[in-house]
This record gives C-alpha cells, structure tokens and sequence, in this order.
C-alpha cells in the first residue's frame, strides 16, 4: 500500500524557474509513487491576505500552473483547500487541544507580528494547527517541508500524539518530513547574488509565464561586471549565477563556448545574454503555451477543480466520521 502524502501552496503569485526545479518537479515524481494530495492553500492565505483582491483568479492560476508543469489529476489528488470543508472541522477540534503558549512560541508567528504588527489574528496565531488539519485529514505519513516549515511539522506531530493520548487511541500516524532537498536543483536569480525569489522583485525572477519578450527584457538587465581583468580568474558571483542559468537551458556545447571565451577574457556579455535569452525561451515555451492554452479551458478546469474536491472528501470524510466517533458525538 502506497503511503501518503500531503503537501500545499499558497495562491500568492507566479511560478518562477526556482519552483519548478524545486518542489514542482519533485511533486512531479512522486505522484507515481506515493498516494498524493496536493492542495492550493486558500484558507492559509487569508491569515495574511483577509481581503484578497482576486483570490479566484490566483486560484485558478496556481491550479493552471500546476497541471502545466506535469501533475496529472487522474494520478494524483490536486485540490482547492477550501473545496473541502472537513479541513475546517478538523482544525475546529485540534485548535480545542492547542494551547496558547506553544501556540505563540511558533517562529512563523513571532516572525509575521513583526512584519505585520497591524493584522495579528486569530488565524494568524492558530496556522500551525491549521496545516496540521490539512496533514492529518488525510493521516499522511509524508510532508514535503522546507526549513521554514520543519517547526510546524514538529507541531502536527504534538497534536495528532496528544490527540491519540486524550482519546486512548492511535488514530492517527506521526508524519515524517520528506526531505528531496538533495534532488533540488537550486536556481540563481537575476540580481546578482542569491536564489531567484519573488521576494526580491519580478525583476529577479523568470516566471514560467513570462513572454518571450519579458524574457529577453528581464536576461539583458541582468547584472554583469566590467568583464574578466586576467584570463582563467574564477568568476564572481553574479556572473557564476548566469552560467548556471546557461548551465540548465543551453546545450553543453554552447555553455563550454561562452565558458572558454570568458577564460580567455574575450566574453562579450550582450552576445552571452541574448544567446541565454533565446535558449531561455525556446525551454519555457511549451510551458507557457500549456498555461496559456489551459487557462482558456474552464470546463476542463472545473472538472479537475471537481474530481480533486471529490476524491479529497471522500478521503476527509472517513477521517471526520472516525475522529467524530473517537471523541463522543453521536446523533438522536
């Protein structure tokens, strides 16, 4: 039998080249091998978005993006968070067993009242509990979880083990992290030092519904230096994280061209930049043509929406009506 696995992200923006090599394409892999729930976390959103502008729309975009980069929904289970409302019962009756102090000593907490003194809310402070349902809804034994969230996964096993401990039971299983990190390919940014990232700007970012032109725009603005000043001196940062992009979208021939000319100090980085546009583009293409060509199919789109909802409830379900029974509800 196939083990679980549950894993979501936030309708906050685009995906960029650093997702897709990331969690995306290791999400890609392990829907062959693993009983997997994917989720766009809705819910989560509004603990920092209350009064999203168009949280359909991001919605839809995310669920879009998803399917282009290879989730397959009759492989998998991909799901809108709040399409099943036994999320929110659960988290109902966990929030019932979590106490205010450990509740408050969460480090994602203490991080967003102080970047956001003026939206501390309840939702906000009892966000571990809320992820810990969408885990445990499914009794997943494996979460993907990045460094960020390896707390709030210490948490849901403190609840789902205090849980079992007030009811004498062993309902439910202690998730584990899933760690791929060793099969991250880690993608530098356009800025000259560090990931790409979306919190440093679009302007650092290749976004895989970027355009051909945006694309070209975004590569010649890249930062550069004034060239090589000695041949066979190794390259500083900024330029390194170039030849990397080239490393992953060129072919090794044209990397080894541009890699030689830099060592001999005759690299011209207008030609090196529009030769890594044009490679950059000719790789994104079939992905942004899916995105562009799914996103005019609503149909289609709402039947995955449906069948993901479905299939998620109907796991939901059997976890509800247990945990019902487990604590004492019963109806005259």
């Amino acid at each position: 039998m196939k083990e679980t696995v549950v894993s979501g992200i936030r309708p906050t923006g685009k995906l960029h080249l650093g997702n897709y090599f990331g969690a995306v394409a290791n999400f890609v892999k392990m829907q062959h091998d693993y009983n997997c729930y994917f989720f766009i976390a809705d819910l989560h959103s509004l603990t920092t978005h209350p009064t999203p502008s168009d949280l359909h729309g991001y919605v839809k975009h995310i669920l879009v993006e998803y399917l282009a980069c290879g989730i397959n929904p009759e492989e998998t289970t991909i799901y809108v968070q709040s399409d099943v409302p036994e999320v929110a019962e659960l988290y109902l009756y966990l929030n019932m067993n979590a106490y205010l102090g450990e509740l408050e000593r969460s480090a994602s907490f203490k991080d967003k009242i102080r970047s956001h003194p003026d939206n501390v809310n309840a939702g906000l402070l009892t966000y571990p509990t809320l992820m810990a349902a969408d885990i445990l809804i499914h009794r997943a034994t494996k979460v993907p979880v990045g460094k960020d969230q390896e707390q709030h996964l210490e948490m849901t096993r403190t609840f789902s083990n205090r849980f079992n401990r007030l009811y004498n039971n062993d309902f439910f299983p202690e998730a584990q992290a899933y760690n791929f990190s060793q099969n991250l390919v880690k993608i530098p940014g356009l800025d000259g030092s560090g990931k790409m990232s979306k919190s440093s700007g679009d302007g650092n970012c290749i976004y895989l519904s970027d355009s051909p032109e945006v694309i070209r725009k975004k590569i010649s603005r890249a930062v550069t230096d004034g060239g090589p000043a000695e041949e066979n001196q190794a390259k500083p940062e900024a330029i390194q994280n170039l030849f990397d992009l080239m490393k992953i979208v060129s072919t090794p021939d044209t990397l080894t061209h541009f890699d030689e000319l830099y060592s001999k100090m005759s690299i011209r980085y207008g030609d090196f930049k529009k030769q890594l546009a044009e490679d950059m583009i000719v790789f994104n293409t079939p992905i942004r043509e899916k995105i562009e060509d799914l996103s005019k199919d609503t149909v289609y789109l709402r039947q995955v929406a449906k069948h993901g909802a479905l299939k998620a409830r109907e796991s939901a379900h059997k976890t509800i009506k247990a945990v019902r029974e487990i604590i004492g509800f019963k109806s005259f």
